[in-house]
């Protein structure tokens, strides 16, 4: 990465390849979440994360902004500080930051990989009956987190979206940072669910090749939302890891770091 000033605390680079590959991660993780692909990977890649707002170690999310535009801010500035095209990749909530960055910056982006991007605002406005069962699924986090208790949200989050490992077994920092940060899953809600980004009206405007990643034992919904994606773009490839859940970067890094590179070698470098 080229930058005429330091990186902020809040940027990390991995590996030390030839292409340039901006990451963003997925909710109340951090930008280490891309360990796994740059040990796979390093060799070919430089992969520059960023934490986004409120976690690792960003700036809080400031109430007033939202936080979609906050985090887009924050990525466009590391973007712009890369030299040359980028492949860019995303996980989850940084899947679809990752859409809005390559629809802002249609000669930047050689290539963008999708993780399971939560984008239900597809599915609701695909009136898309699944949506019934997930928001049942995911009441209790709600509640819990309409109650303020922090904890119990955490838990219940975790056991939905984690890698499968018990709460009680998480060392206790790492569930300090998950609790602590928790209320930024309702924060989200405006890009997630009600697309504050405007990315589902400008999914046409992404001209580059897309690889679209999503495990085998993720919940149906997110299935479902990247098929809705997959049809507002034009050039697409899709894989699906088996026996991978939602946090498949973590817990099949090899999987995902081998769609990956071969996905990076068929777009030209």
């Amino acid at each position: 990465m080229s930058l005429d000033r330091p990186l902020p605390d809040w940027v990390r680079c991995l590996g030390q390849g030839r292409r340039q590959v901006l990451a963003l991660h997925c909710s109340l993780a951090h930008s280490g979440e891309w360990r796994g692909l740059a040990e796979h990977l390093g060799d070919r890649i430089t992969i520059t994360a960023f934490d986004l707002p409120g976690h690792g170690r960003a700036p809080d999310h400031d109430p007033a902004r939202d936080i979609g535009d906050q985090a887009t801010q924050m990525g466009q500035a590391v973007l712009d500080g890369l030299a040359g095209p980028v492949d860019l990749i995303g996980h989850s909530f940084g899947a679809v930051l990752a859409l809005r960055l390559a629809i802002e910056n249609p000669g930047r982006v050689r290539s963008l990989t999708l993780i399971e991007p939560t984008l239900y605002a597809a599915a609701i406005r695909a009136d898309l009956p699944e949506m019934a069962d997930f928001e049942a699924r995911m009441r209790p986090l709600a509640e819990a987190l309409d109650a303020g208790d922090q904890d119990r949200a955490a838990q219940i989050f975790t056991a939905d979206w984690g890698t499968g490992e018990a709460w009680d077994t998480l060392p206790a920092a790492q569930r300090a940072y998950i609790s602590a940060r928790i209320g930024l899953v309702k924060t989200a809600e405006s890009v997630l669910r009600y697309d504050s980004g405007r990315v589902l009206d400008r999914l046409d405007q992404i001209r580059c090749p897309v690889l679209l990643l999503q495990g085998g034992a993720t919940p149906a919904i997110l299935g479902k939302v990247l098929s809705l994606v997959e049809a507002g773009l034009a050039d697409t490839t899709k894989i699906t890891v088996p026996g991978a859940a939602h946090m498949l970067p973590v817990t099949h890094a090899a999987e995902v770091a081998a769609a990956i590179g071969a996905f990076l070698s068929r777009v030209e470098g």
